[in-house]
């Protein structure tokens, strides 16, 4: 007596196969990172932790001779905060982003 269980619905034809439903109404927020290249000592906790890769290591050194991170990817930024709740040195801090339709 085992009953059918319905099938999975197809993968393929988008990312996710269901969403919210007052996903036209949600706005996603938007942040922009300020990083105070002299504090950092270069931990790298902040470009490994940022859920949305927007952070990595600098080619540059700051003046204590560290690679820094830089806002590689800014736009992807959600203004979590995470970056600035684990940097040890207080260098980075994350703003949110001003939305262009508002004054």
């Amino acid at each position: 007596m085992s009953k059918d269980l319905p099938a999975a619905p197809d993968s393929t034809k988008s990312k996710y196969w269901r969403k919210p439903l007052d996903a036209d109404k949600v706005k996603i927020p938007h942040g922009e990172l300020h990083i105070i290249t002299d504090r950092c000592k270069g931990c790298m906790f902040c470009v490994e932790y940022c859920p949305r890769g927007v952070l990595e290591m600098s080619e540059d050194f700051n003046a204590k001779g560290y690679h820094y991170p830089i806002a590689e990817n800014d736009p992807a930024c959600v203004n979590c905060r995470l970056c600035e709740m684990l940097c040890p040195e207080f260098a980075i801090f994350c703003l949110k982003a001003e939305e262009e339709g508002s004054s």
